[in-house]
């Protein structure tokens, strides 16, 4: 019989309530007090929030393997089910044998609690054994389950995008390289004594993508609706609380919808998130917002009942001016809006979720449908209190003669999209999208103030360890 035949979960344990039956638990120590009579062991194996308290009466034969174990241990533990006396628990067990799989000894970095995120991101291997990890990943993993749920209940088909690519999405630059040159030896040159990728393995330049929207475009205007849900990049050497190197990143695009239906689509869907996260992670979230951001739950709630407003950037400029707030940033048609203002805005102003659109064209991506005023393009970012940006997006422009225009303005190479340039050469049609980080999105909902504790091991610059 293999192992796991023989093993009870803790979550199937405490949502059936069992008691009065003799089972095996395996897991790792919470914490452990002896005593010459007995011995109380916490318990968890991961597949719930809540911890299983065992007594071990001095008397059982295996009594040393308790006496011997610790803080971390990893325990194997058969015995019976009762109802709890104690406070906070429905049910405890009362061990009849315990087997140690692995021990830990007195250099076991988490022996103690309370230790800062800080020092928990320098044992990243190890910090998935502490409570506020294991809060904070299972909302992660009912996020990204929320997500294809989402879409697919809205007939998206799922794209997985390519992770190496020649083209850069959003004109920034930040890419990482992709090469199989030898790194310690000098790089074959062209006549111009550039490098000459045409020797290398894809026979061009090639970088980590930042993006699945453009390959996301190519199949939304055959297939309809489509969403990416996969790792992106950026070597931006930034060392701030929102930025990593490596992240991922959630991109629907879909024909036939302009700006209006796509910010509906957003809306709705970080609804979905909110409440998912709500319904199927209670104990996970009391637990992030008691300690990490107090009365998260309650901005939550109020943004799933709320109606998303909406208000062009024009408008927002404008309501900015007239606040007689002071910014960092002071506030002028034509700039990016910086988190301050996008804040106020719905935070102080609107008091709830608002979607911004039309921004002007000189601060947005080429790819981004032009007005009719010619100054502006139909884009949007979505607000949120305590957060500001959650959800960028746009309007693609499917006018070929519009698109080659502003390629040319931004003074890129236009042969890089020749490609892309033929999606509106042949069968052009509109379509739509939108971009969500996915880490900013459990940020948001559990209230972790740094990207670095959302992300599984992070990628930040002179930090790859793990």
């Amino acid at each position: 019989m293999g192992i796991q035949k023989d093993i009870t979960k803790l979550k199937k344990i405490f949502a059936e309530n069992i008691v009065d039956q003799e089972v095996t638990i395996a897991g790792w120590v919470k914490s452990i007090r002896n005593s010459k009579k007995f011995s109380f062991i916490v318990l968890n194996d991961g597949t719930t929030f809540d911890n299983l308290q065992i007594i071990a009466d001095a008397e059982i034969a295996t009594y040393q393997n308790v006496t011997s174990a610790g803080v971390g241990a990893c325990l194997r533990v058969k015995g019976k089910l009762v109802e709890s006396p104690g406070k906070g628990q429905s049910v405890e067990m009362q061990a009849v044998e315990v087997s140690i799989y692995g021990n830990t000894d007195e250099s076991y970095p988490l022996q103690k609690k309370g230790h800062s995120l800080e020092f928990l991101r320098e044992k990243a291997h190890l910090r998935p054994r502490t409570n506020t990890f294991q809060a904070v990943f299972k909302v992660r993993s009912v996020l990204a389950k929320s997500t294809h749920d989402f879409f697919a209940e809205r007939d998206f088909s799922y794209l997985n995008s390519p992770i190496i690519t020649g083209s850069d999405a959003e004109g920034a630059g930040e890419m990482f390289n992709v090469t199989t040159f030898n790194l310690e030896k000098d790089f074959p040159k062209n006549d111009k004594g550039e490098v000459d990728f045409t020797k290398d393995y894809f026979g061009k330049h090639t970088h980590l993508t930042v993006s699945g929207q453009l390959s996301a475009e190519c199949f939304a205007v055959g297939m309809g609706n489509v969403y990416t849900f996969g790792p992106t990049f950026r070597s931006e050497n930034s060392n701030t609380p929102r930025h990593v190197a490596e992240f991922w990143m959630i991109e629907p695009e879909a024909a036939f919808y302009d700006l209006d239906d796509m910010a509906d689509l957003a809306a709705d869907y970080v609804k979905r998130l909110i409440s998912d996260a709500l319904k199927n992670c209670p104990k996970e979230l009391e637990f992030l917002h008691k300690i990490y951001a107090k009365g998260l739950k309650e901005d939550l709630e109020k943004v799933l009942n709320s109606t998303f407003q909406k208000v062009t950037y024009t408008e927002a400029i404008e309501i900015l001016e007239k606040s007689k707030q002071k910014f960092e940033f002071p506030v002028s048609w034509g700039m990016d809006l910086q988190t301050e203002h996008e804040r106020y805005l719905s935070e102080k102003h609107f008091k709830g979720p608002v979607t911004v659109t039309d921004y002007p064209k000189d601060i947005k991506a080429f790819y981004m449908k032009l007005n009719e005023d010619g100054k502006t393009v139909r884009a949007m970012d979505v607000l949120v209190p305590g957060v500001g940006e959650l959800i960028g997006g746009s309007q693609r422009e499917d006018n070929l003669d519009l698109l080659q225009n502003r390629i040319e303005e931004m003074k890129m190479d236009m042969t890089d999209y020749w490609w892309y340039l033929e999606l509106r050469k042949y069968g052009s049609a509109p379509h739509s999208g939108f971009g969500l980080g996915f880490e900013r999105a459990i940020m948001y909902i559990t209230g972790m103030a740094n990207i670095r504790d959302v992300i599984a091991f992070p990628r930040t610059p002179k930090n790859a360890e793990f």
